[in-house]
């Protein structure tokens, strides 16, 4: 991925590609989840957080209904829409997601006016860091303010929750939009998604002498694929055989019944869900208590499950996962949605180098394409740049 724009940079080529000057430039980042994955829409709980690797819009508020967007990757070109006659069956590519956003709104009974949209982003595309996500809570932030929505951080989450759900068509949770929006450096955000609520958790990898490596397996994943649905649908089916609202409600003590009211599939996918609640729930405490060093089994056992209950993993990141371990991380597992995409490795920062060679190594010996690895640490929410 080439190096992002600078906000100036980014400004004066909005102005060479509109002709005029934007009315301003905002930022979302994406985010890891340090643990809690496939919880979020059990209303469990989550632990991301923001990284160093955002999207950035500059946009301009137009005098008509037109949609003038464009960005500075891929080849898709300028798009044009018309805010009036949003079209979910026609919105492609990366456009799905601010056209998600303005369509939300709508929904919401908020005005929305044509603009013209330009986008750079550094955060990896299919990578499972929540690139799409990213955009549409940078494009919220800057709609929010444009607009005079009014709208509070709750507010924005459910709306670009909306916007994955109903039209771009993936069935996520609010975990990815409340990280973007509510990140700090040095912190990690912990979310409660049964009532939204946020307490920011001190992880501060480098005072500790850690580094967070980001293990990109080059794998796509794409949360609107049916392997995201078909877990989703499994949750929901042990949920209703189990008699509750959700497996949030399923504790540990509760498992030995489980076992014997769900088939083995469900079992597993309702096994992992209700173990990784625990573990988030345990990560939060040994933060606390011992600091980021302690957490390593936890971040190892998440990913045992969801290798093996919850079935989400692939070749290419268990062996980054492995690899990683083998080298010297203190624990490492998938993080996103699965299928693909990267891996997360807690790393001391003297085996960064031989961590981060003992993962090309072996995907070089596996024949696999060579994986992108780089550092994150907790960065600020979504913000106005300029």
């Amino acid at each position: 991925m080439t190096a992002p724009l600078g906000t100036g940079e980014l400004a004066a080529l909005f102005r060479g590609t509109f002709g005029a000057a934007p009315d301003g430039v905002w930022q979302a980042p994406g985010r890891v989840n340090l643990i809690g994955e496939h919880t979020d829409y059990n209303e469990g709980f989550v632990l991301p957080f923001a990284i160093d690797r955002t999207a950035r819009v500059a946009v301009r508020v137009r005098p008509d209904s037109t949609l003038r967007l464009l960005s500075t990757f891929g080849n898709q070109g300028l798009t044009t829409a018309d805010a009036g006659a949003l079209n979910r069956a026609t919105a492609r590519g990366w456009t799905k997601y601010p056209l998600g956003v303005l369509w939300a709104l709508q929904q919401r009974g908020l005005p929305v006016p044509g603009l013209d949209l330009l986008l750079d982003s550094d955060v990896p595309r299919g990578a499972g860091l929540a690139s799409s996500h990213a955009i549409e809570c940078a494009v919220i932030t800057a709609l929010n303010e444009l607009t005079a929505a009014g709208l509070g951080f709750e507010d924005m989450v459910l709306a670009t929750r909306r916007a994955e759900n109903e039209f771009v068509g993936a069935p996520t949770g609010i975990m990815d939009q409340s990280a973007s929006l509510r990140g700090s450096p040095g912190h990690a955000v912990f979310l409660d998604c049964r009532d939204q609520s946020i307490r920011l958790v001190p992880f501060d990898a480098s005072r500790a002498g850690l580094q967070m490596l980001v293990i990109d397996t080059k794998v796509s994943h794409s949360h609107a694929g049916g392997g995201y649905a078909a877990r989703r649908a499994s949750c929901e089916l042990g949920a209703e055989v189990l008699g509750v609202a959700s497996l949030r409600d399923v504790g540990l003590e509760d498992l030995d019944e489980a076992g014997g009211l769900l088939d083995e599939e469900t079992f597993r996918r309702v096994r992992h869900v209700v173990t990784e609640n625990d573990r988030v729930l345990q990560t939060i405490e040994l933060l606390r208590s011992a600091g980021p060093q302690s957490i390593g089994p936890l971040l190892d056992a998440s990913h045992a499950s969801m290798r093996d209950d919850f079935e989400i993993s692939c070749p290419e990141l268990d062996l980054a996962v492995e690899a990683a371990r083998s080298a010297g991380a203190l624990g490492a597992h998938m993080t996103g949605g699965g299928f693909g995409g990267s891996a997360i490795a807690l790393t001391p920062v003297g085996a960064v180098r031989q961590v981060r060679t003992a993962v090309e190594r072996s995907f070089a010996q596996a024949g696999y394409a060579a994986p992108d690895v780089f550092s994150v640490r907790p960065a600020a929410g979504a913000m106005r740049l300029a």
